[in-house]
């Protein structure tokens, strides 16, 4: 259990002991949960914060002082796109993690095996991808990841190592259901909002500017923009010789 979830433990159980010994005090104690839950709120939107447990976002020290960068892409696998994805990371001898929805993982299964022939690793995200992830209890949580989780070791026969919540919203609970499967939560360093971008230059813009060794690039192989960014950021990436590792390539070496 994180300090944040302690916390938020020893705050209610406090809180009842104070209204049980003298209800009067009911406006401090709703001022103190209500003051907590926005901490919790807080934790749930800063995605790359760790207040709600370890995240992954940047590679490990190992993995920077060998000039690795990892490419995720969520939301997939996409009938045509993921297919193309796979081709230009082929051309470029790059290898990646792809997030996979498990419903989609399950429409599309030959598309799930190939990422893992070609040496990209196939990670958790979610069974359905609800919008509401971040809110969810532990029950649907549970639901959420397990299923995804079964449904991807079935196609693959290897089971994902790590997690990333839709929208990279987590909820305070979700590190209870993640030390059950045993995955570990990753983010990101930076994001091309290539689903809603019309322009791939300001994707790619996004991408680049600043990028170093270590970091985690985020983009969606469901979106079409992605395939017009990826060749002019895999060539910059070689340019700045940067190579382009999967997850579970780059953290082995830490």
């Amino acid at each position: 259990m994180t300090p944040a979830m302690l916390c938020t433990v020893a705050l209610h159980a406090l809180g009842a002991l104070a209204l049980a010994a003298d209800f009067s005090l009911w406006p401090w104690v709703a001022a103190t949960l209500a003051a907590n839950h926005l901490v919790l709120l807080a934790g749930v939107l800063l995605v790359r914060g760790r207040l709600l447990g370890p995240n992954l976002s940047r590679l490990p020290t190992a993995a920077i002082a060998h000039g690795q960068v990892c490419l995720t892409f969520d939301d997939g696998p996409h009938p045509e796109i993921t297919r193309r994805v796979l081709e230009l990371l082929e051309r470029h001898q790059a290898r990646a993690s792809f997030f996979c929805v498990g419903q989609k993982a399950e429409a599309y299964p030959e598309i799930v095996r190939e990422i893992a022939r070609r040496g990209h690793s196939v990670e958790n995200h979610s069974h359905r991808h609800p919008n509401a992830f971040a809110f969810y209890g532990i029950s649907l949580l549970r639901r959420e990841v397990e299923t995804a989780q079964a449904a991807l070791t079935a196609i693959t026969g290897r089971a994902p190592q790590f997690f990333r919540a839709p929208m990279g919203l987590r909820s305070p609970l979700l590190g209870f259901v993640l030390a059950r499967t045993g995955l570990r939560y990753v983010s990101w360093t930076r994001r091309g909002f290539d689903t809603v971008a019309r322009d791939p230059a300001r994707v790619l813009a996004r991408l680049t500017s600043g990028l170093v060794a270590g970091d985690v690039l985020l983009l969606h192989d469901s979106a079409p923009a992605s395939l017009a960014v990826l060749p002019p950021l895999l060539e910059q990436l070689a340019a700045r010789g940067l190579n382009c590792v999967s997850l579970p390539q780059a953290c082995s070496l830490s």
